[in-house]
């Protein structure tokens, strides 16, 4: 038997709880193995994660913000934030905000909650604090305010659009694109800097990668560029690349808005041949699945002077005829008609029938009728009452196939301006001559029985009506007058930066009576 190392070392080992681990070790004596084993020293398991704990109650903020999340009512959330001072923090301005806007977008009409007070009490905090906001707040404060509507001069719009602008380079891409939509909203009418600045970002992005665009953003350049009339070759050139690479993929609200702007601003693209075949081909698949977005399509298509014949064999259809927006659907298909019989006549697939047929337009357009007050419009209808009589000439008349036009004469072959007058039972025939269409007419008046007769048309092009500091008109009004011409008027151009350099009535009249000698009979 074995000498133990010490007298107190026992000569049998004391018994031990199991361990996990054993392993073989030396014998005291003399390094022999042995067969018995020794043991280690028992370790804890790890702990698992995440490990129980007691439940802890809820911090107060974060009761508040569920509070908030919840309510129903606008006057809710602003009672949870404006009546407990104490449990709110600066973190919670940016949900309720968010959260009012969620509830009045919701039940339209938008605008600010009933409770002013409330609301301008929320207002100030955001102002206060909202140099501590995270990004995802600042970007969803800007984006709430403008869907509420409020006004672009109020503090929190200006303190909101300021963080925005001196943060736009730490935001992504879909934050510019939130920032660019609500700077949108917020200056409709205008070119503001913070605008301009998310474009230039979102360029910087089109140079550096087409395909990392989403199609939500691309529509919001689209019509940006298209409000404020910008004739960005270069930019219409790159939205007309992300259409042929992607118009399979989007939905035909989509195209519309993407193909809008190039009808807007009368540019075909450098890559025209590929982006028109492109469209065709989609346009036609999916002609049916959105028949106003599918005579919108038509529409700039046909500004363009493209004409798309594989689609308009889908379009002059029941189908469309009797859609949920027919009304407007049949406005298009009369207008598209028109122009297929003017400048399409080697088309031979269906058409719109006559009982089908109604006005494009039976009033000013919308832009007119917006910015009126700032047209020279009514320095020339005086001017022009005073050259040749009230009784000589047409304003505002709706010509068919539903054309607005400013002023309307007569003038015989001897360059005389003739009385119109209404209910003589004029007749007119078109009769072409070269390049210029004049009319034959057969007056039933005592005074003339038969005269070679040219009607002119006197178009005011006021600033909105051309591109953004450019002399090409716009698309809508460059077909205009096209077809106007084919059918038989003399157009005689007004633009404005002639008309601004005119100074007082007489000097008008000078120009109108050169302008009409000009008129070729």
């Amino acid at each position: 038997p074995t000498t133990p190392t010490s007298p107190t070392t026992p000569t049998r080992p004391r018994p031990r709880p199991p361990t996990r681990c054993t392993k073989a070790g030396p014998t005291p004596t003399g390094g022999r193995t042995s067969t018995a084993t020794t043991t280690t020293t028992p370790t804890r398991s790890p702990p698992t994660w995440p490990r129980p704990r007691p439940p802890l109650p809820p911090h107060p903020h974060y009761q508040h913000h569920r509070l908030i999340e919840r309510s129903r009512r606008p006057d809710e959330v602003l009672r949870w934030v404006t009546q407990n001072p104490a449990k709110i923090s600066h973190n919670h301005y940016p949900v309720a905000l968010q959260k009012i806007g969620q509830l009045l977008q919701a039940s339209p009409p938008p605008g600010a909650p009933d409770n002013m007070a409330d609301f301008q009490t929320l207002c100030d905090a955001i102002v206060s604090d909202c140099a501590k906001f995270d990004n995802f707040s600042i970007v969803n404060c800007l984006y709430a305010v403008a869907a509420l509507g409020l006004p672009s001069d109020s503090q929190v719009v200006q303190v909101l659009e300021a963080e925005s602008q001196s943060r736009l380079g730490q935001f992504n891409q879909k934050d510019v694109s939130m920032v660019f939509s609500s700077s949108m909203k917020l200056h409709p009418g205008s070119q503001h800097p913070l605008t301009e600045a998310c474009l230039a970002g979102l360029e910087k992005n089109l140079e550096r990668e087409l395909d990392s665009i989403t199609p939500y953003t691309m529509a919001l350049i689209a019509k940006y560029i298209a409000r404020h009339r910008l004739r960005e070759t270069r930019l219409l050139d790159t939205i007309a690349d992300f259409l042929v690479k992607k118009a399979e993929y989007l939905d035909s609200k989509v195209i519309q808005k993407l193909v809008f702007p190039f009808s807007r601003m009368s540019y075909r693209p450098s890559s025209e041949r590929q982006f028109f075949s492109r469209l065709e081909e989609v346009v036609e698949l999916k002609a049916l699945s959105s028949p106003l977005a599918t005579v919108n399509i038509l529409m700039s298509l046909f500004q363009l002077g493209h004409f798309p014949g594989l689609v308009l064999h889908r379009v002059f259809s029941s189908a469309f005829i009797n859609s949920p927006y027919a009304l407007i659907v049949r406005r298009y298909l009369s207008l598209l008609d028109a122009a297929i019989e003017l400048e399409y006549r080697e088309y031979s697939g269906p058409r719109l029938q006559d009982a089908h047929k109604v006005l494009m337009f039976d009033h000013a357009l919308t832009a007119d009728e917006v910015n009126r007050k700032y047209s020279y419009k009514g320095l020339v209808a005086e001017a022009l009452r005073q050259l040749v009589g009230e009784q000589n000439y047409k304003q505002d008349e709706v010509l068919a196939p539903g054309y607005y036009t400013d002023f309307v004469l007569w003038m015989d072959g001897s360059g005389r301006v003739l009385p119109i007058r209404t209910g003589t039972g004029l007749a007119l025939s078109i009769v072409p001559r070269g390049s210029v269409c004049v009319c034959v007419c057969v007056c039933v008046c005592v005074s003339v029985t038969l005269c070679a007769l040219c009607r002119v048309i006197m178009s005011v092009n006021d600033k909105w009506h051309y591109c953004h500091n450019s002399e090409v008109l716009v698309g809508s009004r460059a077909m205009r007058d096209r077809h106007l011409r084919l059918l038989g008027y003399v157009i005689l151009q007004l633009p404005y930066h002639e008309l601004e350099k005119l100074n007082g009535i007489e000097e008008v009249k000078q120009y109108l009576h050169k302008k009409l000698l000009d008129v070729p009979l």
